[in-house]
Parts: structure tokens; C-alpha cells; sequence
């Protein structure tokens, strides 16, 4: 299966057609902690560029101590997306003072290239958008020849249904709530139908949600399926990251 392409905007998702509905298991590295029939606990992965740079080891340990589980890892190229972010090295030196699970997010044009240079220096799951025009099922098969679990970002403007022939290869799929490469957007409810769908698509995976995640947004993503939920400036620009980090549960 070759990538997606998809326009700017939320065209949201259909949610008349639907795959077979069916138990929650245990993911392979957290996420679906339970097999309890729709019940879900949530796995917080607040994202790394809401961070402050200038003391990143003691914001690290801030939520690592406040509860979180993931560490939300965006990398931008400046062609997939407009924004430069950062790369293996600061991946590779963090992995150091972290033992957190590292949530790769690839926003960028060719990610097959990439792929082992990232999970070298640490990456657990790595996810990526099909919509790049990649060979989507090549790059999975290489997530997972490396050992690592496989996600597929999706833009607000991508169907969750054009992920059908792919969900049985992936342990992730991430709805983007805001357009990607930009901080600080309004969350879009476009990617509620998206969760709705996913959820009853493919039951044991894992669900998440980037973009304009708080308290509020957060309780909807949870309601509509979603069990993983990336927050920024919510839980880094918190006075309290470990109050922020309980209220997104």
C-alpha cells in the first residue's frame, strides 16, 4: 500500500461503517492496560517540544515524578511540515536520563531513511504519516524488523477508514487533532469520529490523540476511544505537572 495524500482542513471521518468489535487486550509496551470490555486506563505522553531546552533533564524527571508514562518525541523536517524541530542527537541524549517510553512522531517527507538511526538512539514506538507518499507497509515492516512498535499519524483531513488495510500491522494510530507542525492550535473535534471508528475497527490498539489536549479535550478523546493522549504546554507549562498529568486521566 502506497501513502495518503490528504488536503488542509477536518473532513472528520465516517462513522456508518464499522469493523468487528471484539475484547481489549494488553498492548505490547503499555497503553491498553486491561482486557476489560470497553474500559481503558490512559497512558500520558506529554510532548518534548513544550519543554524548557535550557533544563531538559529536570523536566524530564518533573514528569516522569508527576506520573507520566510516554515522552512525546516530534520531529519535523521543514518540507513534510513548515517547522525544524530536532534530531537523533537530542534524541540519543535524553534516552540517557529517561526511562520513560519514547513516542517517536516522524513529521517528516521520507521516513524510511530514518528509521534505524531513531530507534538506535532510543525510540520504543515509532509512528509516521502515510500521507508523506511513502510505501506505508514497507515502512512498517522495517519499524518492526528493528524491533520497535509501528504508528501511523494521520493529518485532520485523512479518513481513519483509508487506515483499514493496515491496522492488522500496527500496534498505534494517532489522530492528529490540529494540523501538524504548529504549536498552540484550538483542538479540532474532527478527530472524534476518527477515535469512534478506529476504536470499534481495531480494539487492541493503541489510540492517541495530538493537539490541543487539556483537561477538557482530553475527557472527550478518552469518551470517543482514544488512550493515549499527547499533551505540551498543558503538562510542561504547568505549575503542577503532576496535578495537570491526573486531570487528563
Amino acid at each position: 500500500m502506497t501513502g495518503l495524500r490528504s488536503r488542509p482542513g477536518c473532513e472528520g471521518s465516517r462513522t456508518e461503517h464499522f469493523g468487528r468489535p471484539g475484547e481489549a487486550i494488553p498492548g505490547k509496551a503499555g497503553g491498553l492496560l486491561t482486557g476489560r470490555k470497553g474500559f481503558f486506563m490512559t497512558t500520558i505522553s506529554p510532548s518534548l517540544l513544550a519543554a524548557d531546552f535550557s533544563r531538559l533533564d529536570r523536566e524530564l524527571q518533573r514528569i516522569t515524578d508527576g506520573g507520566a508514562e510516554w515522552l512525546h518525541l516530534d520531529v519535523m523536517d521543514g518540507v513534510f511540515v513548515p517547522n525544524i524541530s530536532f534530531g537523533i542527537p537530542v534524541v540519543k541524549s535524553i534516552r540517557k536520563c529517561s526511562p520513560l517510553h519514547f513516542d517517536l512522531h516522524l513529521m517528516i517527507q521520507d521516513p524510511m531513511p530514518y528509521l534505524k538511526p531513531f530507534a538506535d538512539a532510543g525510540a520504543d514506538t515509532i509512528s509516521f504519516h502515510p500521507e508523506c507518499g511513502c510505501d506505508a507497509e514497507a515502512v512498517i515492516d522495517a519499524i518492526h524488523a528493528l524491533g520497535k512498535r509501528a504508528g501511523v499519524a494521520i493529518c485532520p483531513s485523512t479518513p481513519a477508514e483509508s487506515l483499514q488495510p493496515l491496522l492488522h500491522k500496527l500496534e498505534l494510530v494517532m489522530a492528529m487533532s490540529v494540523e501538524p507542525g504548529f504549536g498552540g492550535q484550538k483542538f479540532m473535534d474532527c478527530c472524534l469520529p476518527k477515535l469512534r471508528w478506529l476504536r470499534e475497527a481495531a480494539p487492541s490498539l493503541d489510540l492517541s490523540v495530538d493537539g490541543g489536549i487539556n483537561a477538557e479535550t482530553g475527557r472527550l478523546c478518552r469518551e470517543a476511544g482514544a488512550n493515549v493522549l499527547v499533551a505540551g504546554s498543558y503538562v510542561f507549562g504547568a505549575e503542577d505537572a503532576a496535578a495537570a498529568i491526573r486531570s487528563l486521566r
